[in-house]
């Protein structure tokens, strides 16, 4: 028999998680918790389970850490996380703690189904579309108790010596000097920024970068 485990706070999307997971096939075991330390100890004595949904926003415990942890004790165990948060960093951080899915509940109750079959199947699910954050709809960053490294939301060295120059509040051509590239490199390396944020002005990213306290210690 098929065993999931849903971890979300909120009663009501937990039991609508829990119902929309039973039609997942025909044997199936959902079991629910609505904290994280619950949900180890279900996971400690329900024995193997085959799937686990977890909300990135539950209280006492920051997401991305729940992720890791999860993560690093029951490796063998597919991890989705099912979040409102679903902008372009918060996304490809989740993916790059080792997450088998991401799922946005906007995603109506037929797309999370065929997610989850896609993970049980071996698959990674991502969203297949991610749409730029604009200045009079921002999307809400994740609460997070710890820095981010640019690597962890995508960004290579050189994109995040960039970003962190336009924190400064250096210009492209000042970026190039400091850099020692041409002010044509830095413009492309700005728009993998962007593209990375998933944002598309300087504001935006400077905006999304300092509501995410980016580390920029050791970029230089």
């Amino acid at each position: 028999m098929l065993k999931l485990l849903v971890v979300e706070d909120h009663a009501l999307v937990r039991e609508g998680l829990v119902g929309l997971l039973a039609q997942v096939e025909d044997e199936v075991s959902v079991f629910d918790s609505a904290d994280f330390e619950t949900a180890l100890s279900v996971l400690d004595n329900e024995g193997d389970f085959d799937l686990a949904l977890l909300d990135l926003a539950l209280p006492g415990i920051d997401g991305f850490a729940g992720l890791d942890i999860l993560r690093r004790r029951y490796p063998a165990m597919p991890v989705v996380v099912v979040s409102a948060f679903d902008d372009t960093p918060t996304v490809t951080r989740v993916m790059n703690l080792g997450a088998s899915g991401f799922i946005p509940k906007a995603l109506n109750g037929e797309g999370l189904l065929h997610a989850v079959r896609e993970v049980l199947a071996g698959n990674i699910y991502r969203p297949s579309s991610q749409p730029l954050a604009r200045m009079d709809d921002a999307t809400p960053v994740p609460p997070s108790s710890v820095s981010v490294l640019p690597e962890e939301i995508g960004l290579t060295e050189r994109q995040a010596q960039v970003l962190c120059l336009m924190m400064r509040g250096l210009s492209n051509r000042d970026i190039a000097d400091q850099l020692d590239l041409s002010e044509g490199t830095v413009k492309i390396h700005v728009t993998a920024v962007f593209k990375a944020l998933g944002v598309n002005s300087r504001t935006q990213a400077l905006v999304t970068a300092a509501r995410y306290g980016i580390d920029f210690a050791n970029v230089f």
